[in-house]
């Protein structure tokens, strides 16, 4: 039977693209991680969005290709990681809700200094994992990468469309942290805080609903009759 390498390989770019980006929405955590480099020149904050962009990519395709193999590895079980991984989220969305407000900052004058080690430091953790390439995001990209169609090998158009659909994934995460700053003052202080406030709480929620989806399926292992 005669295959279209091309059309495969965009079939899975495009399955890629359409699993991850509505998760990864790089564009909804725009304010928040505005919210977490306050006062980091522009400069850093391209450097920075540039190192979270390819974490992401690295983590997306270790997730795609050898996720199953590491969970295997080490016993672990997706169920657990989104266990795991959604009290990560929930803590992260908890303590972004619970900040000060921007003027707070500036009355109390505690805001954050404009350190560009202390930043590069948090670039995998928590700007990468789990704000922008969360338990969700590596759960759906290591389901991407074991349901592959049955019997099907890792020939070049499943390897190059997963491969380009992550590159994309992590392109628009560079593109929408690199002009955060521009949004931001697009939308104003007051617009902004308000989105963050609201991000926050989008957040807290994913990751319940994260959490809730490890806990069901343990709790059906349960019930299960033997």
């Amino acid at each position: 039977m005669m295959t279209d390498p091309l059309g495969n390989l965009a079939k899975y770019t495009l399955l890629v693209v359409g699993a991850l980006f509505p998760i990864v929405n790089p564009i909804g955590n725009t304010p928040i991680f505005l919210s977490l480099t306050r006062g980091l020149s522009g400069r850093g904050r391209t450097a920075l969005a540039r190192m979270i962009s390819l974490n992401g990519l690295i983590l997306i395709l270790t997730s795609i290709f050898i996720g199953t193999h590491i969970l295997a590895f080490f016993g672990i079980s997706l169920p657990v990681v989104q266990v795991g991984g959604g009290l990560v989220v929930i803590s992260t969305g908890w303590a972004l809700l619970r900040q000060p407000n921007g003027d707070d900052f500036a009355a109390k004058g505690s805001g954050p200094e404009c350190n560009e080690a202390d930043y590069s430091r948090q670039a995998f953790y928590p700007l990468t994992l789990p704000l922008t390439v969360g338990p969700g995001t590596i759960s759906v990209a290591i389901t991407v990468g074991a349901n592959r169609p049955e019997g099907s090998e890792w020939r070049w158009p499943l390897i190059g469309g997963m491969v380009l659909g992550s590159v994309l994934i992590a392109a628009s995460i560079y593109l929408s942290y690199r002009f955060a700053e521009r949004i931001g003052r697009t939308l104003g202080d007051s617009a902004m805080n308000v989105i963050i406030r609201l991000s926050s709480f989008i957040l807290v929620c994913i990751g319940v609903q994260i959490l809730w989806n490890g806990l069901s399926a343990l709790l059906r292992t349960l019930v299960t009759p033997f």
